[in-house]
């Protein structure tokens, strides 16, 4: 790394997202739907989203001087070296402005386009998922890993639906179809970042999704491969991260995943 330049302390970036994460909490309970604003058909935020992901700025600024940023309420800020933030500070931003609990704060780090730190925290629930570049993941504080189911037929599928562009909508709907007659059963969360980490605790042995951005999955991809999973795009490639597809899973079931996803149904966007 950069001399006189390293990687913040985990516990620093942890407290940082901890303290974003009590505001994010307290404008929950107080949130009132006449604060909701809209960037397109259905595309909804907050007041809470901008404010959280400018405290969060703010202290990462501080925290390491001159790095990039991409983030989804401002522009995305080229660093002055090689480290850069990936922040979405309300995912699961329809749940929040609903009053459904279920909501989380994702952090990832990137050090010369490689990201060495992955952090979720699901705010109301009070769980804090963290992954550093080749040491594992933990969930408040304890080792985590993804399941050891081998077959699709015994899994448990999270998903999310297409919800501003319809173009591929039958086409997403005939794949929910053959999941359902191959799986325990589907999950949509509305959170990608809390569905990933669900993948890496074992709670779900995949979960797939088309459209979505960097900082929806950055941190959350990192702590399923940490915790010992697998993350693709839906050809199998790695390009998942600006490839607006994700199938991520314990992978021990990733090639059934795939298979039933079926890449020709769905190019890349």
């Amino acid at each position: 790394m950069e001399e006189n330049l390293k990687k913040p302390d985990i516990r620093d970036i942890e407290n940082i997202i901890r303290e974003a994460g009590e505001f994010a909490r307290k404008a929950f309970l107080a949130f009132s739907r006449s604060d909701i604003r809209y960037k397109g058909t259905n595309d909804l935020f907050s007041f809470v989203d901008v404010q959280t992901e400018q405290k969060l700025k703010t202290a990462f600024q501080a925290l390491l001087p001159g790095a990039g940023f991409i983030n989804e309420e401002g522009e995305d800020e080229q660093g002055e070296n090689a480290f850069r933030w990936i922040i979405d500070p309300i995912d699961g931003t329809t749940n929040f402005t609903h009053g459904l609990p279920l909501f989380a704060i994702s952090v990832a780090l990137q050090y010369e386009e490689e990201t060495i730190v992955g952090i979720v925290y699901e705010v109301m629930h009070d769980e804090m998922f963290v992954a550093e570049k080749g040491k594992g993941a933990t969930l408040n504080g304890k080792r985590i890993s993804v399941s050891e189911v081998a077959k699709l037929s015994e899994s448990l599928v999270a998903t999310g639906f297409p919800y501003t562009k319809f173009a591929w909508l039958d086409d997403f709907m005939e794949m929910l179809k053959d999941f359902m007659k191959e799986s325990h059963g589907i999950r949509r969360l509305g959170s990608a970042a809390i569905d990933l980490v669900h993948v890496a605790c074992g709670r779900f042995e995949s979960f797939f999704e088309i459209g979505l951005n960097p900082w929806d999955i950055a941190a959350g991809a990192l702590i399923v491969t940490e915790a010992g999973g697998k993350v693709t795009d839906f050809q199998g490639d790695d390009g998942f991260l600006f490839g607006r597809q994700i199938v991520a899973s314990n992978g021990r079931v990733h090639e059934e995943v795939l298979g039933v996803i079926g890449g020709e149904r769905f190019t890349k966007l």
